[in-house]
């Protein structure tokens, strides 16, 4: 498989306050991992900007706007909610990660990659279609997926989430739409306390599988193989995306879930599998959480080795 990387250096000048845990260190760890030999074969790609359209696809004007006319001092802040703040250089990281997962659909469906990676920050999976919450500014993931809709024409896009926290924004784009499918593995009860089973979308599109706190390996691969694999491959994807966090990882200090680096490979393993049997396995992963750095760069060396491998590895 030819597996793709897409990220841009604006990515750092996404700007936290001290201690903020979503900081520049953590995509400089993925990087650094993903700079070993092992990579090399990777094909990497310097993410453009997310277009206005591409952004109101999914997001409200007032919303877009907001965001991309925000004027900040440099070294200041401006604070969204008690978690998401701005500095000088987040709209442009916010742009460049969601223009990556564009871009990454539009090199997979050209195919000159098979699936793609995209290292990006801010993540994007909190951000509703008209609220920016919980680090997100832009839903990256769902900016790609409406992208894949309108410019691609594919009519059936599902996302995988296997974040230790919901992506209540992502449900909320695609709560009423049959044809935008969401499953989430979680931890439950958890910010943002959205991802309860009963919430199933308009058509049963909406797929939750909230975990016990201390959930291991065993709770985690048994969501996947008796609920969000089967219920994936009867929606019958013509793309999968993932919104990979990895703060699922036992030695993550957000949450208490006890996955480890072999757990992220084997459920990317799994959806690589399920794309190549119906969707001519194209696949687009999108950072999202993981705040141990050490853990964090593991993980995203796992996944990517089993986006590379094909879902064979």
């Amino acid at each position: 498989m030819r597996t793709g990387l897409f990220t841009h250096s604006a990515c750092f000048e996404h700007v936290t306050p001290p201690g903020h845990p979503e900081r520049a260190a953590r995509l400089r760890a993925v990087l650094d991992a993903l700079d070993a030999d092992a990579f090399s074969s990777l094909a990497r790609f310097e993410a453009p900007k997310a277009e206005y359209d591409a952004l109101q696809r999914v997001h409200s004007s007032e919303l877009v706007g907001g965001i991309l006319s925000a004027t900040i001092e440099p070294g200041g802040f401006a604070a969204i909610d008690a978690d998401t703040t701005m500095s000088a250089g987040s709209a442009a990281a916010a742009l460049h990660a969601a223009g990556a997962v564009t871009a990454a659909v539009d090199a997979v469906m050209a195919g000159r990659i098979d699936n793609a990676f995209c290292a990006v920050r801010p993540p994007g999976h909190h951000a509703e279609r008209a609220r920016p919450m919980g680090f997100c500014l832009f839903n990256n993931i769902a900016v790609g997926a409406l992208h894949a809709r309108m410019v691609h024409g594919l009519g059936r896009v599902a996302v995988v989430d296997f974040d230790v926290h919901h992506g209540n924004g992502t449900q909320d784009i695609f709560f009423s739409d049959p044809n935008l499918f969401y499953a989430s593995t979680h931890q439950f009860p958890l910010y943002p306390g959205t991802g309860l089973p009963s919430e199933r979308g308009v058509a049963g599109n909406i797929v939750n599988v909230a975990l016990p706190p201390g959930a291991g390996s065993a709770r985690f691969r048994a969501a996947f193989e008796e609920q969000i694999l089967p219920a994936l491959a009867e929606f019958g994807p013509q793309v999968v995306f993932v919104s990979a966090g990895f703060d699922a990882h036992e030695a993550d200090p957000l949450a208490s879930l006890r996955l480890r680096e072999e757990d992220f490979a084997w459920a990317t393993q799994q959806l690589c599998t399920l794309a190549a049997r119906q969707c001519g396995g194209r696949v687009v992963s999108a950072l999202e959480g993981g705040y141990d750095l050490e853990a964090l760069a593991g993980s995203a060396a796992a996944h990517v080795r089993a986006l590379a491998a094909g879902g064979k590895g």
